[in-house]
């Protein structure tokens, strides 16, 4: 008894849809590195010792998991350990993000503590869209893509960071191969 192999091979219209993807995320990835803020970004000093620039108030390495303080292109506080986002909740990177709002005292509209309350977000100061901010908390576990610094930092971040002020969250791996080539 002979086996006869069947290979179905994709229908014309899937692969160009495939292609089409694939173009589209190429190109998407093209105009990121060349969008306005990366080109900033790319010419501008870094702070020594820091994978960010002098234009920035507050910087954020998700590889070493630290955080410093600026004021006019110098470190002023940390590094200090913060703990970022989990790969599936992860804390967004950026070159030009702006503190919009602090709130001392603020309490999640989306984690709730273990006693059924809204999660506090102590000292919180926030950055980005979708609520992440600095805040005091664990710096040992992922968050759910805040930056969380012990209590101290935490304080010392809300009250150094004015609303407008830039913060950049970056990887200093990525921002290594950019510049060096």
């Amino acid at each position: 008894m002979s086996t006869t192999r069947i290979t179905r091979f994709p229908r014309p219209g899937v692969l160009v849809a495939l292609g089409v993807v694939v173009a589209a995320l190429v190109g998407a990835g093209t105009a990121l590195a060349a969008s306005p803020a990366a080109q900033a970004f790319r010419e501008q000093p870094l702070v020594p010792g820091t994978p960010c620039t002098v234009t920035a108030r507050a910087c954020v390495d998700l590889d070493s998991q630290q955080s410093w303080l600026f004021d006019g292109g110098k470190v002023v506080s940390g590094p200090v350990p913060v703990a970022t986002g989990s790969p599936d909740k992860a804390t967004p990177v950026g070159h030009s993000l702006r503190v919009y709002r602090k709130e001392e005292l603020h309490r999640s509209g989306e984690y709730t503590a273990t006693n059924g309350e809204p999660a506090p977000m102590p000292w919180a100061t926030f950055f980005e869209d979708g609520g992440i901010a600095f805040h005091e908390g664990r710096t040992d576990t992922p968050s759910a893509g805040c930056v969380r610094l012990a209590r101290a930092n935490a304080e010392a971040w809300f009250h150094h960071l004015q609303i407008g002020d830039q913060v950049q969250v970056v990887s200093a791996a990525a921002v290594n191969a950019d510049r060096n080539g």
